[in-house]
């Protein structure tokens, strides 16, 4: 077999499974700091932020304007704020964000307004998950209704073939994953030459799920003359090195990582007595009053999976999405559980990427994170959209 591209070993899957006791520490020092002062760091807090601009005032598309208000956006986002003047100029972009922050639209609203002034402009945007993927796509299509615009979805767990018949159609704008668009060029149905803007997402997830060499093998195939916008939480040696020969010397920095981790979620520690009562002591948590809508964590598929099916057996209506599910099963939970008909969701850090779940009661790590970064990841799905959250974490 001729591949373009050879397998490469799947790095970053190996050190998930061990904690680094620094990290450790940092995460139980984060809550007991917030516990004891309220805040988990003393920098600004986003509720000051005042934008400069105004979506109204940016020369786009009347339409996307009017999808935009419909979406009920009433001012821009600081990650939007600085980066949309920056993408509508025409330069390379290097955006230092948390996930939630509104990134995504950061990036899609000017870009739409490129594709409709100039219909031969061609979009590649790379995400590291399934469900982030899929966010990506929905909000794309609802910041560019009424204006004709061709998408195409490619990731895992679905038909390769539907994706490739949608990639004839000559496709505005093209949203995948790695693995998915390392396939659609081996098969010789992705082109990477006709993309003169690319949107790396959440770039240090590819890099923690073991994706560098073929993010670095894409770059490659690239044209010359392009539009890069690049966009994550941290920016790690690793990360760095893609950095270097993906965007130009002369690219805008843009950082607005103004508070990790926002006020309105209550930290605390849940001290494991007895490891043969861990399982327990979170069926005592689950029945308790408020418990509404709970995202618990693991570190692995099958622990996650395994504790599911202990949670269904008790009587809890739950269910997980982990990698292992093929993809229309892992979109089948996860609307259960938008739509409440299932209480409780377990995911692993790799599945729950690009989770926006509105409502989200408690979260519940399981499993101590990795990395001090998971664990702000994992606890913003609470508390979001001014709301309070609760967020609960296990150490033995």
């Amino acid at each position: 077999m001729n591949n373009r591209f050879r397998s490469q070993p799947q790095r970053g899957f190996g050190r998930r499974f061990s904690n680094n006791p620094k990290d450790t520490a940092k995460i139980v020092d984060a809550i007991r700091s917030f516990q004891s002062s309220g805040k988990i760091n003393d920098t600004e807090d986003s509720d000051c932020f005042v934008a400069k601009n105004r979506f109204e005032d940016f020369e786009i598309s009347e339409q996307i304007k009017k999808n935009i208000l419909v979406k009920k956006y009433l001012s821009p986002t600081p990650i939007q704020d600085q980066s949309i003047p920056v993408i509508l100029s025409g330069k390379d972009i290097i955006g230092i964000a948390n996930t939630g922050t509104g990134k995504t639209a950061a990036f899609l609203i000017p870009l739409i307004d490129k594709v409709v002034k100039n219909k031969v402009e061609k979009v590649l945007i790379i995400a590291p998950t399934r469900e982030l993927a899929l966010q990506i796509d929905s909000e794309l299509r609802q910041l560019s209704y009424g204006l004709g615009i061709r998408s195409a979805l490619c990731i895992g767990g679905v038909s390769i073939n539907r994706q490739r018949n949608d990639l004839r159609q000559s496709p505005n704008f093209v949203i995948g994953t790695p693995g998915r668009i390392k396939d659609l060029i081996n098969k010789k149905s992705l082109h990477m030459f006709q993309f003169n803007n690319v949107v790396l997402d959440e770039a240090d997830r590819m890099v923690d799920i073991g994706f560098i060499q073929e993010i670095k093998n894409f770059i490659l195939l690239l044209p010359r003359v392009r539009q890069s916008m690049f966009f994550s939480a941290t920016v790690s040696g690793k990360v760095k090195e893609i950095l270097q020969t993906f965007v130009s010397n002369n690219a805008v920095t843009v950082s607005v990582k103004l508070q990790e981790v926002t006020d309105n979620i209550d930290q605390s520690i849940v001290k494991v007595q007895n490891k043969g009562r861990k399982l327990d002591q979170l069926h005592e948590l689950l029945i308790k009053e408020g418990f509404d809508k709970v995202l618990i964590f693991g570190r692995t598929k099958w622990g996650i999976q395994k504790l599911s099916d202990e949670l269904v057996k008790r009587g809890f209506k739950a269910g997980a999405i982990h990698g292992n599910k093929r993809q229309n099963q892992r979109q089948k939970t996860l609307d259960q559980f938008k739509r409440s008909e299932i209480r409780i969701l377990l995911a692993t850090d790799v599945a729950s990427r690009g989770l926006d779940i509105e409502n989200v009661t408690h979260v519940i790590n399981y499993d101590m994170p990795m990395s001090y970064e998971d664990y702000v990841h994992r606890i913003g799905r609470t508390g979001r959209a001014n709301k309070k959250g609760i967020a609960l974490t296990f150490v033995d």
